[in-house]
């Protein structure tokens, strides 16, 4: 294209612009693909019907031919003026070639804008990038500022109340990023077009107290620094293996937790001298090789066998998914449905299987030492499920498989200390309680801004500018409604369980972070189906099984769970008073029943969340929203 052209308008006169308002000058520029107009003096009208008038005006004329190889070419150009005033106005308008209309990749840029005089340029894509992000710095944090990319096509919208209809767009105070790629643009070039809001109101700033009928409105012209740089973009297969991480660690922390735990109990049972006081099993069921109460220990197959079942399905889904992308075109392909990366899958079944073996060593000897055994993984479970819920609409900003395992070693840590601790001292609670709001309300924020909110000693300043332009200021909408209507709910139902715990100090600790834990993965899940059905998007026959089943089976099991046959919580003697006997093949008591359908619940639970958005494999990426 050729370099484009640049009008500038100004009109003078004797009258002030209150006045000039009545008989505004209209310019009229006719090229050969299009005609633009604009007035002098320029209104544009903001929050509570506010008028911006501006007496200077300058457009950048949209070039509608290609430059020859051998140079520029004449274009004509037609511009009417015209006023209804009865009387002479006086005005200047100057035409200038735009000589660095095209800019380049890595190399920096610098020039001026306006409300009333707008910027944009041209890029093209070299032969070697398929990608680019488009960085623009400003030297001051406001006025607020918008960055859009729009294709090749006349006119382009490069006015505040019009630049947002086109393409993508960005607002700005200090800086933005936008990333883009050439498949999205077929002529392999693109407008980068940058519009200077007349209030600071869309980015969060004040707005002006009042405005004079008879002020002549300046406006100093903002500098911002323009620079392109070349995106690489990852390779499937990188991102595969970060995600294949989990797997590979959660095995590493099953036979490290698992091996001490066995180890141990082998030697309890072997040291016991003969005293059953200490454990709190059904000891009226089955007695098999050295273990009291055998069926407890045995009913925990069922989390063993769906476990390594569930992991032969996703390990099926991997293969085929490995063969389509062998089959069909790759870059073709990678643009529809939601990335497949099945790392979290396998760590998700090896969980379960590991919840099975640690469950049946703390049912050799249930005491409320042991507890932990048994929820240990519970809550890897219900972490790594909110993890995956996450990760399929956020596939970029998930946590790493590192900063996700720490996490559970705290809440290990938290737990293990809550069965110390938690039965009567009071400031274990009060740090508990502020822990679990603090981190509540840190991950709130990083769900929020979806991971670009930074954290450290600053956050508290930025919490309060927010929450005084936000809410105080004005009232303004949040952006993002329903992700802001989900954590609200959330951290009411966490400041809940906190208070509660704090008032009632409850003896089952252990039990206690794990109704948090299913507590903020129901709703979680809740949130997510009803976002997808808002958005239009399907639940085919197998998820929408796999959902009924999954309540059904779930309720089942929490029925038997509440049968109660034995508690740690009171002395063994007390506990063997609830036992009853068995109900199932002679063999299988209340609680067996309870451990066979918690292990189907779990594993349907696992079904949902790998067939849920198998109807979006045909739906462009783009199309795809985020929540």
């Amino acid at each position: 294209l050729h370099p484009s052209k640049k009008i500038l308008s100004c009109s003078h006169g004797s009258m002030c612009v209150s006045e000039n308002l009545q008989y505004p000058v209209l310019f009229v520029v006719r090229q050969q693909k299009g005609v633009l107009s604009w007035q002098v003096p320029l209104i544009f009208r903001g929050l509570y019907q506010r008028t911006y008038n501006y007496q200077e005006v300058s457009r950048t004329l949209c070039p509608s031919e290609p430059t020859p190889e051998t140079g520029p070419s004449d274009q004509i150009i037609f511009v009417d003026v015209a006023s209804m005033a009865p009387f002479n106005i006086a005005y200047e308008l100057l035409v200038t070639r735009l000589e660095n209309f095209q800019l380049e990749t890595n190399k920096a840029f610098n020039f001026t804008a306006s409300p009333s005089q707008p910027q944009y340029f041209l890029y093209k894509f070299p032969q070697d990038v398929d990608s680019v992000i488009i960085k623009v710095v400003s030297d001051a944090v406001y006025p607020c500022s918008v960055v859009s990319v729009q294709d090749i096509v006349c006119p382009v919208y490069d006015l505040d109340h019009n630049v947002e209809f086109n393409g993508v767009y960005q607002s700005m105070t200090k800086q933005a990023a936008i990333t883009v790629q050439r498949k999205d643009f077929p002529g392999e070039q693109f407008f980068v077009v940058f519009v200077i809001k007349p209030e600071d109101y869309a980015c969060g700033g004040s707005v002006p107290s009042s405005i004079h009928g008879k002020l002549c409105w300046e406006v100093d012209l903002v500098a911002v620094f323009l620079y392109l740089s070349d995106l690489s973009r990852k390779d499937r297969r990188i991102v595969s293996k970060k995600y294949k991480i989990y797997f590979w660690n959660i095995i590493t922390i099953a036979v490290f937790y698992a091996l001490p735990v066995i180890q141990l109990v082998i030697t309890y049972q072997t040291v016991r001298l003969g005293s059953a006081s200490c454990c709190c099993a059904a000891f009226v069921l089955n007695l098999l090789f050295p273990f009291s109460a055998f069926n407890n220990i045995l009913s925990n197959v069922g989390h063993m066998l769906l476990g390594f079942l569930f992991l032969l399905i996703v390990l099926r889904r991997d293969i085929l998914h490995r063969r389509l992308l062998r089959s069909l075109h790759c870059a073709l392909f990678q643009d529809y449905g939601i990335p497949k990366h099945f790392g979290l899958f396998y760590a998700m079944g090896i969980a379960l299987m590991m919840e099975g073996v640690l469950s049946a060593c703390y049912h050799v000897c249930p005491n409320y030492s042991n507890f932990q055994f048994d929820t240990s993984f519970m809550y890897m479970i219900a972490g790594l499920c909110m993890l995956k819920l996450y990760q399929t609409r956020h596939p970029d900003i998930n946590a790493s498989a590192y900063s996700a395992y720490a996490s559970f070693a705290v809440v290990i840590c938290l737990a293990v200390l809550g069965v110390v601790f938690g039965k009567n001292d009071m400031w274990f609670w009060v740090i508990f309680s502020m822990i679990h709001v603090l981190a509540s309300l840190a991950l709130s924020t990083q769900i929020y801004y979806m991971g670009r909110f930074k954290i450290d000693l600053g956050i508290f300043r930025r919490a309060a500018m927010v929450l005084y332009t936000d809410c105080i200021q004005q009232c303004s909408r949040p952006m993002y409604m329903d992700r802001m209507v989900l954590l609200i709910v959330g951290n009411l139902v966490n400041w809940s369980f906190a208070i509660f715990g704090l008032v009632y100090r409850p003896r089952d600790f252990a039990s206690y972070i794990l109704g948090i834990f299913i507590c903020n993965l129901l709703l979680y899940l809740a949130f997510y189906i009803i976002m997808k059905l808002r958005s239009s998007e399907k639940l085919l026959p197998i998820p929408l099984f796999c959902i009924v089943a999954t309540a059904v089976v779930w309720a089942s099991a929490l029925y038997f769970f509440f049968q109660t046959l034995s508690s740690w919580e009171e002395t063994p003697a007390e506990s063997r008073e609830k036992n009853r006997p068995c109900i199932l093949l002679g063999f299988f008591d209340d609680h067996d029943v309870w451990h066979f359908l918690s292990a189907a619940a779990l594993f349907f639970s696992f079904l949902v969340l790998l067939t849920l958005d198998d109807d979006l494999d045909t739906v462009r990426r783009d199309k795809i929203p985020v929540f």
